[in-house]
């Protein structure tokens, strides 16, 4: 049996950056992660941007720590592993491979996992998810050959998977259940502009609609709708969400909801045990209620405090999210939550180009979300209204007025 002061389960940028940060502030005891992956930190952001995609950059320049950074920071990498077992009255976690290590403190940070699509047929080559380096580089290798592509589902990786194959050559359909594009938080407006987006680039967006069964032998050779409608490709990329891998977090005693439950310190129901990441699920002292959220910055700041945390400061983690996406020359920015589990109110920003557009969401008098289609440049104010609670019961005008200095508000 392995020990190891700090343990640190999810080799992502929330676990590698909880390492970092704890070596920093305690230069001598034993750091470990374990990653269901055989590799270093890399970029998972990068899977899906055009210049890495299309080879326009060196596959090199994806990796964000390489082995001279673990053996100089004296760090443990166990890779190509999984926690199998938590055993938190002996603090202990065993691994698929029997593999049973000691702790003092513990961090869970094992992120999410593509949400599977159960359809006959979708064992066939040449259907992919992407989460991992090795299925980017899966649909990197096989997209030279690629004539004709679906992607299934209007989240985050369908909508830039398609602009990417698309700029690659392919015919490319993207397949969604609802009647527009992200009908679940863009409202009519935002929905509309995207999809024309998505139309001018030549891409055909069918909407209400779900792939029932993939065509083939060996190889997708198209799929099939509800509708019975067939569309011929030699590629499908699934995009239909993410689920947690905690299951084997059920006997654990580790409260679990959805997520790895913490409170605003990021610390769990049990002692000496924290969540970071997608898969945690947050009290947040800022919004004042539970959040998870699934991006990059969100679990590179959650590494950080939950590390200070478990060095023995004590931190609130106050820190509004924002993420961004790019395709078919536009871009979809989430700032704060914008899926408020209270009773909030919208209000829309239009203009001052007809393809700009942002929804602001209320609650209790306070901005605690925005959605921007094309309109990255007022992000920074709106988090710093959100940050500072700003009361804009009175100010609803001028936050729909496309004209209004937005931080004149923050001067008030």
């Amino acid at each position: 049996m392995a020990a190891s002061r700090y343990l640190i389960i999810g080799g992502g940028v929330a676990g590698t950056t909880a390492a970092s940060t704890i070596r920093q502030k305690d230069p001598d005891s034993e750091i470990t992660i374990v990653s269901d992956e055989p590799h270093y930190l890399y970029s998972r952001l990068m899977l899906s941007k055009p210049n890495f995609f299309l080879g326009k950059i060196p596959f090199d320049q994806i990796w964000l720590r390489d082995k001279k950074w673990y053996k100089t920071n004296r760090i443990n990498f166990i890779g190509g592993k999984t926690a199998a077992r938590l055993d938190h009255t002996n603090q202990q976690v065993t691994l698929d491979d029997g593999l049973i290590l000691a702790y003092d403190k513990l961090l869970l940070a094992t992120g999410v996992c593509p949400r599977p699509l159960p359809i006959p047929g979708i064992e066939k080559t040449g259907i992919h998810y992407l989460r991992t380096l090795d299925d980017g580089k899966s649909i990197i290798e096989s997209v030279n050959e690629v004539k004709a592509a679906v992607t299934i589902g209007g989240g985050f990786i369908s909508f830039e998977m398609a602009n990417l194959l698309q700029l690659s050559g392919a015919k490319v359909s993207i397949i969604i259940r609802e009647p527009r594009f992200w009908a679940s938080i863009l409202d009519a407006t935002a929905s509309s502009i995207i999809e024309q987006a998505i139309a001018e680039s030549g891409v055909k967006l069918v909407l209400e609609a779900e792939v029932k069964e993939i065509q083939g032998k060996d190889k997708v050779t198209g799929v099939i709708l509800k509708d019975n409608h067939i569309i011929a490709c030699d590629l499908v990329i699934c995009g239909i969400g993410a689920i947690c891998n905690i299951d084997w977090l059920n006997e654990s005693g580790v409260d679990i909801d959805r997520g790895i439950l913490t409170d605003d310190h990021l610390k769990t129901n049990l002692p000496n045990i924290w969540g970071a990441g997608d898969a945690a699920r947050f009290d947040d002292p800022i919004l004042e209620e539970e959040v998870q959220l699934g991006n990059w910055v969100n679990a590179q700041e959650q590494g950080r405090v939950a590390a200070l945390n478990m060095v023995g400061e004590d931190l609130l983690f106050t820190f509004v999210s924002f993420y961004t996406t790019h395709g078919f020359d536009s871009s979809i920015t989430f700032v704060g939550n914008v899926r408020p589990q209270k009773e909030y109110t919208t209000i829309t920003r239009h203009g001052p180009a007809d393809n700009q557009h942002a929804q602001l969401m209320i609650v209790e008098n306070e901005l605690v979300g925005a959605v921007l289609i094309n309109q990255t440049a007022i992000m920074k104010v709106l988090t710093d209204i959100i940050r500072q609670n700003i009361k804009v019961n009175h100010k609803l005008d001028q936050l729909q007025n496309p004209d209004f200095d937005l931080n004149i508000l923050l001067n008030n």
